[in-house]
């Protein structure tokens, strides 16, 4: 347990939804696995968890926000997903001032963890730190908790790095990994951040969810 933040319940969670969706053809929050839409599935999980209410980083003129409160990029064009963090943050200072941290979590990884927040929370140490989930070798910061302490350096940054990888803003920080392991299926090993880009990943998402229920 973590010897900073006392309840990880309380930490506000935002769901990254600003991307173009262009492989998909069409906006995978409402891509349907198994019935349920992609934003649905992901926001029942991990609303279930905490308690503040799930706010959604979107569009402004986005179709149904299913009655979280919309907090639309404050940067123009879609500039990648530290455009989404820093709204979510830049919002966070004003609504919750109490807290140090917020969490991220994309609207296209329907596998992630239900104790994600609980387990990243779990490694901070100070109100300055960031904590990314990892699996298989790979980072995946969008699975995050964010320092509202950042928000200033992260807007200086973005208004000043042409390049904007998340990797170059991560170095500027103290930053913890937590590994997660693969999920064991009926038919072999699942990343719990495998990710809906394509109707190929939806229907490879149906397998693996099929495989799941057989495991259970």
């Amino acid at each position: 347990m973590s010897d900073f933040i006392s309840n990880p319940e309380d930490i506000p969670v935002v769901l990254l939804a600003g991307g173009r969706s262009s492989r998909m053809g069409a906006n995978k929050a409402f891509a349907r696995l198994a019935g349920e839409s992609l934003l649905v599935r992901i926001a029942s999980k991990i609303g279930q968890r905490q308690r503040k209410p799930i706010a959604l980083n979107a569009d402004a003129d986005w179709p149904d926000a299913i009655g979280m409160r919309l907090i639309p990029d404050r940067i123009p064009g879609k500039i990648g997903p530290l455009a989404g963090v820093l709204t979510a943050l830049q919002d966070a200072l004003l609504r919750y001032p109490e807290i140090s941290h917020i969490a991220t979590i994309p609207i296209d990884s329907p596998f992630f963890p239900s104790d994600l927040v609980q387990r990243l929370a779990d490694v901070l140490h100070g109100p300055d730190e960031i904590a990314i989930a990892a699996s298989l070798g790979q980072d995946h910061p969008v699975f995050g908790l964010w320092p509202v302490s950042a928000a200033a350096d992260l807007e200086q940054w973005i208004a000043s790095d042409e390049k904007r990888r998340v990797r170059d803003f991560l170095a500027r920080h103290k930053v913890w990994r937590v590994k997660f392991p693969a999920i064991e299926t009926a038919i072999g090993p699942l990343d719990p951040f495998f990710n809906i880009n394509t109707p190929a990943d939806l229907a490879e998402a149906e397998t693996w969810l099929t495989a799941l229920e057989r495991t259970s």
